[in-house]
């Protein structure tokens, strides 16, 4: 086997097993670094016109909605709408941030962090309005 030790020689072995769970303990304490950055992670956005203004948790959850004076001088259907595009807004800034953390803590080079990074980025990314999917259009109610 390329790389091991032969074996015939318990020294050399012993050396490459304590290199590997080295570098098995760093990664552990690098995804469990990035894991709490993670949780912590929430974003707030605002649309252009600062008629809404959303949060979301680390899992892209909205968890705070603030509504402007403005939404009472416009269409329901408006407010609708404005809300569901910042929500998505969020979602991607999310996103964005959640890549740069696994980045930061992961590397880019790594298997595992581009594994992370494209799950996160499956589950926060919404789908396309222009497509017509149903179970994010605005006017579902």
């Amino acid at each position: 086997m390329s790389g091991w030790p032969g074996i015939l020689d318990p020294d050399g072995a012993r050396e490459h097993l304590a290199a590997w769970k080295g570098n098995i303990d760093r990664l552990a304490v690098d995804t469990r670094r990035m894991s709490d950055r993670l949780q912590e992670l929430r974003v707030t956005a605002t649309d252009t016109n600062r008629m809404v203004e959303v949060t979301v948790d680390s899992s892209g959850s909205l968890v705070n909605l603030s509504l402007g004076e403005r939404t009472q001088r416009v269409a329901p259907e408006v407010v609708a709408r404005t809300i569901m595009a910042t929500i998505r807004e969020a979602k991607g800034q999310l996103a964005e941030k959640s890549k740069e953390i696994i980045a930061d803590t992961l590397g880019t080079e790594s298997v595992a962090a581009r594994e992370i990074a494209d799950r996160v980025e499956q589950q926060l990314t919404p789908p396309d309005l222009a497509a017509g999917d149903p179970d994010t259009s605005p006017h579902r109610w």
